[in-house]
């Protein structure tokens, strides 16, 4: 059987160091890599905690980080957002906070910007067909039921 790459806990310091400097990265990311190293939860615990207290990993940076970036580069609503969050293990203190750093007139401009993109996008004959699309690409998306129908309310033709 082949054996993988054993780490003596500095070598994983540095590793994971290395890997939270290239991008900001949650608990759950540096828990699951340590794994793969095949580092036991002592070890894990202790580069953890070697992490935090050098600001290597921080959960509120983080989220921060996420929420612009899914938002401004990906268009993501803020419910795709904090979904996402939530799978990465992420506590809603910090969801949160994250989330309110999107202004309300930037998220209502960003997401009128896409609607009507995908509105004109969309080349399809029944109207009816048009807006289910519409609506499904803005769900998947993670927008807010009413900003969607209120959008779909508006289309004429």
């Amino acid at each position: 059987m082949i054996q993988g790459k054993t780490y003596t806990l500095e070598e994983a310091k540095r590793v994971l160091e290395n890997y939270c400097v290239y991008q900001e990265r949650c608990h759950k990311e540096v828990r699951d890599k340590l794994g793969k190293m095949r580092m036991i939860p002592d070890a894990i615990d202790l580069v953890i905690v070697h992490l935090l207290e050098h600001d290597f990993l921080n959960e509120t940076r983080f989220a921060k980080t996420f929420v612009s970036g899914k938002f401004r580069v990906k268009k993501w609503g803020r419910n795709r957002i904090k979904r996402e969050l939530k799978l990465r293990e992420i506590s809603n203190y910090n969801i949160d906070l994250a989330i309110n750093e999107i202004s309300d007139f930037d998220y209502l401009r960003a997401f009128h910007e896409l609607a009507d993109k995908k509105i004109d996008s969309t080349k399809e004959k029944s109207l009816l067909k048009k807006k289910k699309k519409v609506a499904d690409y803005l769900f998947y998306r993670g927008w807010e039921s009413h900003l969607i129908y209120d959008k779909l309310n508006s289309i004429n033709q």
